[in-house]
């Protein structure tokens, strides 16, 4: 064998052990992200716009841009659910003296 026969087999058992590593680690824990997936738009990101359930059927706003699906309100469209920014303080109680 040639040495770019041998070179070549390798990079290509390499590329194969590499897919079956990262296929073994993806059935253990699948890529679902930091966040659950949003319950609004089903992790999609797109709700559908409400132009679209106008009467007289015509779809497309600025909001969706012509298509009747726009962000989703509920994860702004990352399709993830998202932690509030909120910051709870608590003071201790006013004691008189």
């Amino acid at each position: 064998m040639s040495p770019i026969v041998i070179t070549q087999l390798a990079t290509g058992l390499s590329v194969l052990a590499g897919a079956v590593f990262i296929k073994s680690v993806m059935d253990q824990k699948p890529m679902a992200g930091q966040f659950p997936r949003c319950p609004t738009c089903n992790g999609t990101g797109r709700v559908t716009c409400f132009c679209s359930r106008w009467s007289d059927g015509d779809v497309g706003c600025r909001r969706c841009s012509g298509s009747g699906r726009a962000a989703c309100s509920n994860c702004g469209g990352s399709g993830t659910g998202r932690p509030l920014p909120a910051q709870i303080t608590v003071q201790p109680p006013n004691r008189p003296y």
